[in-house]
C-alpha cells in the first residue's frame, strides 16, 4: 500500500479517536483546556503588533503553535514536549513563557520514568542543536552563543521536565496511597460488624440460657395446671389453657428469634459480676504482674440482672487486659459503685512508667462492649486521662430491658472505639503537606526567575 495513503488513514483514526476523547471528556475539564489555550494564544499574539519582531509571520506562526501544544500535551505529551524546540528556539519571547507549563505538565504524563528521560534528553539537545544551527547561520560568536543554548535548553525544558518527573512519579504513589486507605478503612469497618455480631450472638445465646430453661418450666407447670383446672375447676380451665399456649408461644418465639444456639457450659452467668468475681479477676491480673486492686462500693447486696453481671464482668475483664497489653507496669484500679438504679464499673490505669507508643490491636473488643451495654441501655466511656493513664467506665441500668438484639440499628462509633488513634508519623501536619511536593516547586524557581527577566529585556528591546 502506498505510504501516503496508509498516513492518510492513520490521521483520520487520530482525528476520529482526538473528537470521541473530547466527546468523552468532562465538560469541565474541555472548557478549562479550551480557556489556557485561548490565553496561551492571546499572550503568544498580541504583543506582536506593540513589540514588532524581525518576522512577524514566523513569531505568529510560533504563537498558534504553541497554544496547538496546550491540548496536544494530554493525548499526545511525548510529541508536545518535542514540540516546544522550535517555540525555544524561536524569536518570539511571549510565546516561549508558555513552554515551561507545557513541558512540566507533559512529563507528567509520560510513563514509564525512561521514556520520560529520554524525551527529555532529545528535547534538550534538539533545543541545542537548532541554536547551533542559527548560530551557523547567523556568524554568532560561538562560545558566548552556545552557553546561551545550553542555557535556554536547560531553562526551558529540562528543569520544568524534571519537577513535571518527580510530580508525575507521586501521582501513582499518591492513588495507591488513597485505595490502600480505603481498603483499611473497609477491613476496619467489617472487623468493627464482626465484632458487633459475635457480641451480640453471645447476648443471644446468654438470653437463650437464661430465659429458655424458665420459659420451658413456665410452660410445663403451666400444662400441669391446665389439667387440673379441667378436672376440679372447669371455670379456670380457659384461662389455664391460655396461660399454656403463652407460655408456649413466647418459647417458640424465643427460639424463633435468638435461633438454635449451641450451650456453652462455661457460659453460666449465675456467679459473674460478684464481689468475689471481681475479686478474682482483679487477683488474676495481680499473678500476672499487675498492680491492680478492686474498689467496692455498695452500701448493701446488690441483686442486679444477670445481663448487668454479665456486662460488669466483660468490662472488667477487657480493661485488665487492655491494662496489662498497653500499660505494663502501671497500677490499675478497679472501681464498682452502687448508683440506685444503675451500676458504674470502672477501670482506670496510671500512666506506664515508660512511654509506649499507640497502636497494636483494632479496639474490636471495645466495640464489642459497646455493643453489648448499648443494648442494655447504658453507656461506656473508653478514653485517655488528662493526667495520664486510661480509663474504661461503664454505666449500666440494674433492670434493663429486653429489646431483641436485631432492633437496635447500628450507631457510629464515639471516642475511637473501634479505631486505632492515629500514630504520630501518620498526622498531615503543614510541614508534611508543602514537603510533599516542594522538591519539585523549587526546581520551578530558576525557571520562574529566568522566564520574568526574558520579559523584562524583551521589553526593553
Amino acid at each position: 500500500m502506498n505510504p501516503a495513503v496508509r498516513a492518510g488513514r492513520r490521521l483520520r483514526r487520530e482525528v476520529a479517536a482526538v473528537q470521541e476523547a473530547v466527546r468523552g471528556a468532562p465538560r469541565r475539564t474541555v472548557v478549562t483546556e479550551s480557556v489556557l489555550t485561548g490565553l496561551v494564544l492571546l499572550c503568544s499574539l498580541a504583543p506582536v503588533p506593540l513589540v514588532p519582531p524581525s518576522h512577524p509571520v514566523a513569531s505568529v506562526l510560533l504563537g498558534v503553535w504553541t497554544a496547538l501544544l496546550v491540548p496536544a500535551r494530554r493525548r499526545y505529551p511525548s510529541l508536545a514536549v518535542l514540540g516546544c524546540v522550535p517555540v525555544v528556539a524561536g524569536e518570539n519571547v511571549w510565546a516561549t513563557v508558555a513552554v515551561p507549563y507545557v513541558v512540566w505538565s507533559a512529563v507528567r504524563r509520560i510513563a514509564p520514568a525512561r521514556r520520560a528521560w529520554g524525551v527529555i534528553g532529545a528535547s534538550g539537545a534538539g533545543v541545542v542543536l537548532v541554536l547551533l544551527a542559527v548560530h551557523v547561520a547567523t556568524a554568532v560568536p560561538e562560545e558566548p552563543y552556545l552557553a546561551g543554548s545550553l542555557g535556554l535548553g536547560a531553562l526551558f525544558i529540562v528543569l520544568p521536565a524534571l519537577s513535571g518527573l518527580m510530580m508525575g512519579r507521586r501521582r501513582p504513589l499518591t492513588r495507591l496511597l488513597r485505595e490502600r486507605n480505603a481498603y483499611l478503612e473497609h477491613a476496619r469497618f467489617l472487623t468493627e460488624e464482626a465484632a458487633r455480631m459475635e457480641e451480640r450472638t453471645r447476648i443471644a445465646a446468654e438470653m437463650h440460657d437464661l430465659l429458655g430453661h424458665r420459659i420451658s418450666l413456665l410452660s410445663v407447670h403451666a400444662g400441669a395446671l391446665q389439667l387440673t383446672a379441667e378436672r376440679q375447676a372447669p371455670a379456670l380451665a380457659a384461662q389455664a389453657e391460655l396461660l399454656h399456649s403463652t407460655a408456649r408461644t413466647a418459647m417458640e418465639e424465643l427460639r424463633g428469634i435468638l435461633g438454635v444456639l449451641r450451650h456453652q457450659p462455661d457460659a453460666d452467668t449465675g456467679e459473674r459480676g460478684t464481689r468475689e468475681d471481681l475479686a478474682a479477676l482483679v487477683a488474676g491480673s495481680r499473678s500476672a504482674g499487675v498492680d491492680a486492686e478492686l474498689h467496692w462500693e455498695a452500701a448493701g447486696p446488690t441483686d442486679p440482672d444477670p445481663r448487668t453481671r454479665q456486662a460488669v464482668h466483660r468490662v472488667t475483664r477487657e480493661g485488665l487486659t487492655n491494662a496489662l497489653k498497653h500499660a505494663s507496669g502501671a497500677p490499675v484500679r478497679v472501681v464498682y459503685r452502687d448508683e440506685g438504679d444503675t451500676v458504674l464499673i470502672a477501670v482506670v490505669n496510671d500512666a506506664p512508667p515508660a512511654p509506649r507508643s499507640p497502636g497494636g490491636g483494632s479496639r474490636s473488643g471495645l466495640v464489642g462492649l459497646r455493643e453489648r451495654i448499648g443494648l442494655l441501655g447504658g453507656t461506656l466511656h473508653a478514653g485517655p486521662r488528662p493526667e495520664g493513664g486510661f480509663a474504661l467506665t461503664a454505666r449500666i441500668p440494674v433492670r434493663p430491658a429486653s429489646p431483641p438484639p436485631y432492633a437496635v440499628p447500628p450507631r457510629p462509633v464515639a471516642d475511637g472505639a473501634g479505631s486505632r488513634p492515629p500514630l504520630p508519623t501518620d498526622v498531615l501536619t503543614w510541614p508534611r503537606l508543602l514537603g510533599g511536593g516542594c522538591a519539585a516547586l523549587l526546581v520551578l524557581l530558576p525557571v520562574t526567575a529566568g522566564t520574568i527577566a526574558l520579559l523584562i529585556l524583551a521589553a526593553l528591546h
